[in-house]
């Protein structure tokens, strides 16, 4: 959902933006076995959406945003409305849409760079919101920077979540060295608190429920892929290149798992990177990989109509430019 981020960009003095590759209107191929377009342009008033996730309720794609934390719907044709109008916290990042409860859970902060942002937020603000998927109301805002959660204080700001079979949720903190869970009744505990989870700069990112009993989640700053079971065990998943810069996850019917990378705030490159693993992912190899044509990516949303990356001018924002657009490519 830097998923989701660079979530704690604002962390970094390096960041640099690259231009950004539009894909002009005339260019928009359609895949006429699907009726789907392969590019999805758009704009959207609450601008530099992070997170995408597909809503099977209302075939569209749900988004977040950076500026004003607000949720909005995007159809097909790349228009937007909102769905949420009072945002849970100053910035939204991952989204998931547990359809099976009716449920659309979305994670929350405030890393510098929102329109409400402040002193007594920045760095300070997270957790996740619940809401009912089909009316978008409020059923639960979860905190998770509270003393029990976080006894020692510092810096926190979540960024993206997992869903398992049963309905807890998985949440990632970049800024910091846990990871959450918070059961179906919205009670919140600590997974796993961890020095490898830990970063100086953007840490633990990415997260995805494998149906094989655990979590993999991916390392911002050094790539690391980190397969974590329920009771918090962490191991590291042999990889044959680091995932630098790797941000959004995506895991597919048959347990390949789809990684966005960027170089928002890590010297990664703007990829999609596909991986299978044979080993109940103590390993996993590439068995695609492609260079992506649009600038900032951080995220992947499956559909029926297949896997959408979303590029939210995010690099803009990070070099201090202004942009209402966004583009969710097929890979």
């Amino acid at each position: 959902m830097f998923r989701r981020t660079a979530a704690v960009v604002a962390l970094l003095t390096f960041a640099t933006a690259a231009p950004v590759s539009v894909v002009p209107a005339s260019a928009v191929r359609v895949d006429a076995s699907r009726g789907w377009p392969v590019a999805i342009s758009g704009q959207t008033a609450d601008r530099y959406p992070e997170g995408v996730t597909w809503d099977p309720s209302r075939q569209a794609f749900l988004v977040g945003s950076l500026a004003t934390g607000r949720i909005d719907v995007v159809d097909r044709r790349g228009r937007s409305t909102r769905l949420v109008d009072e945002a849970p916290g100053v910035s939204t990042f991952g989204l998931h849409v547990d359809a099976a409860r009716n449920r659309l859970l979305v994670t929350y902060a405030d890393i510098g760079n929102g329109e409400q942002s402040s002193e007594a937020t920045t760095y300070q603000q997270s957790g996740v919101a619940i809401y009912n998927l089909r009316t978008g109301r409020l059923q639960h805002r979860v905190d998770l920077n509270t003393p029990a959660l976080n006894p020692a204080g510092g810096r926190h700001g979540v960024n993206d979540l997992a869903v398992d079979g049963r309905g807890n949720a998985y949440v990632t903190d970049p800024a910091a060295d846990a990871i959450y869970r918070i059961t179906p009744q919205g009670k919140a505990s600590v997974l796993v608190r961890d020095a490898r989870l830990a970063s100086r700069t953007i840490g633990m990112n990415g997260i995805v429920w494998d149906p094989a009993g655990y979590l993999l989640a991916v390392r911002y700053d050094v790539g690391a892929l980190l397969k974590i079971s329920p009771a918090g065990a962490i191991t590291e998943v042999k990889l044959p290149k680091a995932l630098i810069g790797g941000d959004g996850l995506a895991l597919t019917a048959d347990r390949k798992l789809v990684a966005v990378t960027n170089k928002l705030g890590a010297p990664g490159v703007e990829e999609v990177t596909v991986l299978r693993s044979t080993d109940n992912y103590r390993s996993a190899r590439v068995v695609a990989a492609k260079a992506w044509p649009i600038s900032g990516p951080t995220t992947v949303a499956l559909s029926p109509h297949g896997m959408y990356v979303v590029s939210g001018r995010i690099d803009v924002l990070v070099a201090g430019g202004q942009s209402n657009e966004f583009d969710l490519y097929r890979f």
